[in-house]
Parts: C-alpha cells; structure tokens; sequence
C-alpha cells in the first residue's frame, strides 16, 4: 500500500495563470504557494524559512481558481506530490519540476483586495463539490 498525499496552508506568491492544453482544450491554472516555518538555529537565535510550492489545478477547479484568487491570498490546498520532466528551453536538456496537482483548494481569510468590512462568501473549490 502507498499514499502520495499533500496538504498545504500559505500564500500566493503570484496571480494564477489560466491556460487551456492544445490537444484536449482543458482548462488548467498554475500558481506558487509560500510557506514559513519558524525555528530556533544551532546558535540560539531564531531563524525562519520560507518554502516554495509549485500548484497546478485542472478542470472546473482550475477556472474557479484562476477568477478568485491573487497574490498574498492565504489558501489551503490539497492533492498529490508528481514530478514533471521537460525540456529546457535553452537548450541546457531535460530538467524536473516537482508539483502539487490540487485536488482540493479552500480560499482561507479576505482577499488581499476586498474593502474592509466584509465581502461576499467565495466557494469551495473542490473536484469533489456534491453540485
């Protein structure tokens, strides 16, 4: 038995970037997440670490991330860790790109954006929504 199983909290590092596969026209959005841990280093000062997550979305789920998400919008995502070959594009060969396709993602606290005192509830982005 194996899992391949992810689930992240951060921040958008940039605005997804929505595109359709040429073959099959499939919507699909991409995007980075940050995430921060803060720890103490051998020294004894404390120190952070911010880490760096590539997300790919497809589908529905892709379309509905790329309308209400944006930059610094804290989200929770979920899906499975794959690791993707390609070819450089200048010529330097094959290189790997390790992502989190999402099957899952929840839009956590207000949009970076939205006026305060409230904005209209967003959706649950999920391949598994019951409508």
């Amino acid at each position: 038995m194996s899992l391949n199983r992810v689930s992240l909290i951060g921040h958008l590092g940039q605005d997804p970037e929505l595109r359709y596969l040429p073959n099959s026209g499939q919507p699909v959005t991409g995007f980075s997440i940050a995430t921060d841990e803060s720890f103490t280093g051998k020294d004894g000062n404390r120190q952070e670490r911010v880490e760096w997550h590539n997300i790919v979305v497809f589908g529905k789920l892709a379309e509905t991330c790329a309308k209400y998400l944006g930059k610094g919008r804290q989200i929770y995502v979920e899906g499975r860790l794959q690791t993707r070959e390609f070819e450089s594009k200048n010529g330097g060969g094959k290189r790997q790109r390790a992502e989190i396709v999402a099957q899952r993602v929840q839009f956590l606290g207000p949009r970076p954006d939205a006026p305060m005192g409230g904005e209209a509830e967003e959706p649950v982005a999920s391949e598994e929504v019951p409508f």
